[in-house]
């Protein structure tokens, strides 16, 4: 069994996202705006040594403490990669490859959505799935107050136009919206 790290302050807790997932030992996941690899550590450690993350950030300083996590904790399976998400193959994870691309709390940072969409399009193999969270628009209270928030459906009709079918929602917090697509 996996031990996750514990939520961040009740916004979004990976432990209960991941078990929703469905992510297996062997996977190769993006994580696409990884931060400090709040995702990218437990993903490294469900997917074992077999499997590989390509944690993709535009901040080198997020990076280092990605990679500072990753040896601490002995995970060998992380790559990271400073990498632009709005432009095609500005991840630099290999095309048509990755299982499962983890898009969290980024969409609402850009003006250039679709890009960000087409270039995990790239990077995924026919049939690979797209998780994505987001901030809700209505609870502008909490989290972020810059920012281009869109609801779920129109991430939803986003990411379908990009050649995604809808597979499900899933339950990301009080404050997220959480959708799952697979490539086609």
């Amino acid at each position: 069994m996996v031990e996750f790290p514990k939520g961040s302050g009740g916004f979004i807790q990976p432990e209960k996202v991941l078990a929703q997932l469905g992510i297996e030992e062997g996977m190769k996941v993006a994580d696409s705006g990884c931060g400090h690899g709040y995702f990218t550590v437990p993903v490294a450690k469900t997917i074992g040594p077999e499997g590989k993350v390509y944690a993709v950030d535009v901040l080198a300083e997020a990076l280092e403490v990605v990679r500072s996590r990753a040896q601490m904790e002995n995970l060998l399976n992380i790559q990271t990669l400073r990498g632009n998400l709005e432009i095609s193959g500005g991840s630099k994870t290999p095309g048509d490859s990755v299982d499962l691309v983890l898009i969290h709390n980024v969409l609402f940072q850009s003006q250039k959505k679709s890009d960000i969409i087409k270039e995990a399009r790239r990077a995924l193999k026919d049939g690979g799935r797209l998780e994505l969270i987001d901030w809700l628009p209505e609870k502008k209270a909490i989290g972020p107050q810059e920012g281009w928030r869109i609801s779920a459906e129109e991430a939803k009709n986003l990411v379908q136009e990009q050649g995604f079918s809808f597979e499900r929602s899933f339950d990301a917090g009080e404050y997220h919206f959480g959708l799952i697509f697979t490539k086609q």
